[in-house]
């Protein structure tokens, strides 16, 4: 067989290839004589990832529960790849940022529409009877979403804002920590008591927090942002971008998730507690928590009145 100059320029790129890493290009060729073609069920991974579904009871729409908040964590690993491309991305110009922050907001907008998977695809009587399985497991105790949000924003906008006048970039990371809005659904304030969802979450990720937020405090994505040269900051899309990234976060996608838990969780005389016992409605409501990963993006009217459209 004559080897075609486009085969020989291959063959000479690839030697080029290993010999800078040291390697034999034969070696590597022989081990394509062995080497089986792939397959989607080998590359996708398909039976390891369909077998991650295990049920604790016998209801039926237990299964939808687990496999949207599985479908869940994939999609937030998603967003956390692509913030971590413009956190470190060294000649970041308006046009890579905002495209990947819309590739963001676009899985949020998925996540956002997909509860109606959870709102009209499972039986109120079945999803009353499998929770308390749950318990004291809790959404809440998502680490991904937590470092999506460390990822985003200085840490003190992430601050409970009864502390925010106290915290600043020189505050230990622990301490802050120990600020973070999120630490009301599971702290008395009056007495520093922590729940079983709160002391298990923290003693599983908080040395892993520590060390990310210390990672993101310079490079998350409004740093970012506000270290880039005045008018890049003014470049209408990705203002519009951020601005689309902020609100789809903290507000759209929080209503909806909060309006499937009013369906299923609001339905008696007597409001359910989450599984995590948490204070669910004053948790998730944005005109409470306030969260804003942007403020710069917002006029002062706006950012006075978050969360009161919805």
């Amino acid at each position: 067989m004559e080897l075609t100059p486009e085969t020989k320029e291959l063959i000479a790129q690839l030697d080029e290839k290993f010999k800078a890493i040291g390697q034999n290009l034969n070696t590597h060729l022989e081990g394509l004589l062995y080497g089986e073609p792939i397959t989607y069920w080998d590359y996708i991974q398909t039976d390891a990832l369909l077998n991650l579904q295990i049920q604790r009871t016998n209801q039926p729409d237990e299964m939808v529960f687990i496999m949207y908040h599985q479908i869940n964590e994939l999609l937030f690993k998603m967003i956390l790849w692509e913030i971590q491309q413009i956190s470190h991305h060294k000649n970041l110009t308006a046009e890579f940022f905002s495209k990947r922050l819309m590739r963001v907001s676009r899985y949020f907008d998925m996540l956002t529409s997909s509860f109606n998977i959870m709102t009209e695809g499972m039986e109120v009587e079945q999803y009353l009877k499998f929770r308390n399985t749950l318990a004291p497991a809790s959404g809440f105790q998502s680490a991904q979403y937590r470092k999506i949000e460390f990822a985003s924003t200085e840490l003190i906008n992430l601050i409970d804002a009864r502390y925010r006048e106290n915290i600043d970039r020189n505050t230990p990371y622990e301490h802050a920590l120990e600020h973070l809005y999120w630490q009301a659904a599971g702290k008395d304030y009056a007495t520093g008591k922590k729940s079983y969802l709160l002391s298990a979450f923290e003693e599983k990720y908080k040395i892993e927090f520590i060390a990310f937020t210390k990672e993101y405090n310079t490079i998350n994505l409004y740093s970012k942002f506000k270290n880039l040269p005045q008018e890049v900051q003014e470049d209408p899309k990705l203002r519009n971008a951020m601005r689309h990234y902020d609100y789809t976060v903290n507000v759209t996608w929080v209503m909806a998730h909060y309006n499937t838990a009013v369906k299923y969780l609001n339905h008696g005389e007597k409001p359910e507690e989450a599984t995590g016992g948490s204070d669910w409605a004053k948790y998730m409501l944005p005109k409470y928590q306030k969260r804003i990963f942007f403020p710069a993006v917002w006029t002062r009217e706006e950012l006075d009145n978050w969360g009161n459209d919805v």
